[in-house]
């Protein structure tokens, strides 16, 4: 039974040590897909399921000021650059904050147009607003990828107290 209960403890380990090596990295280049991908449709007009309620709320956002037509190029640019830095790990902190910043204005068409985003308010998204509701686990994977700029990493065991 202990020599079961020894292999277990190291096959895990070996496990959680590479799923700590490695967690980061995968997450960052999963992020950076998504960005790229969705952000490079927003440049095909009619293509991006995010279009309208994008372009509607931005033109809210800017109280008038940036056309449809106008805002869906800045949108598809900067998401595009957000997938970029992801996936090259280039500029982290400034495309984290464009992340972020994106992310403020991907969630405001739940309060903008909840008519639009629920179908029974506050319960029950609509497509669109189960689209808006999932970016909060891209914050999150921010979050964690944020966390780790300056040289943190996560680690597979818990650190020994030294005194």
């Amino acid at each position: 039974m202990k020599y079961q209960e020894e292999f277990y403890y190291k096959i895990d380990k070996t496990i959680t040590t590479w799923m700590a090596n490695n967690a980061i990295k995968y997450l960052r280049i999963s992020l950076g897909i998504i960005f790229f991908w969705f952000g490079f449709l927003k440049f095909f007009h009619g293509v991006s399921s995010a279009e309208v309620i994008a372009t509607k709320t931005i033109f809210v956002l800017t109280f008038g000021l940036i056309q449809p037509s106008v805002s869906i190029i800045i949108l598809a640019a900067w998401e595009t650059m957000i997938g970029l830095g992801l996936l090259f790990n280039r500029f982290l902190r400034e495309t984290l904050f464009l992340l972020f910043l994106q992310m403020v204005g991907t969630i405001t068409p739940l309060f903008f147009f909840p008519a639009e985003t629920f179908k029974m308010f506050p319960f029950v998204p609509t497509l669109e607003g189960q689209y808006i509701i999932k970016n909060l686990i891209l914050i999150s994977a921010g979050l964690a990828i944020g966390a780790t700029v300056r040289g943190g990493k996560i680690i597979s065991e818990p650190q020994k107290n030294k005194n």
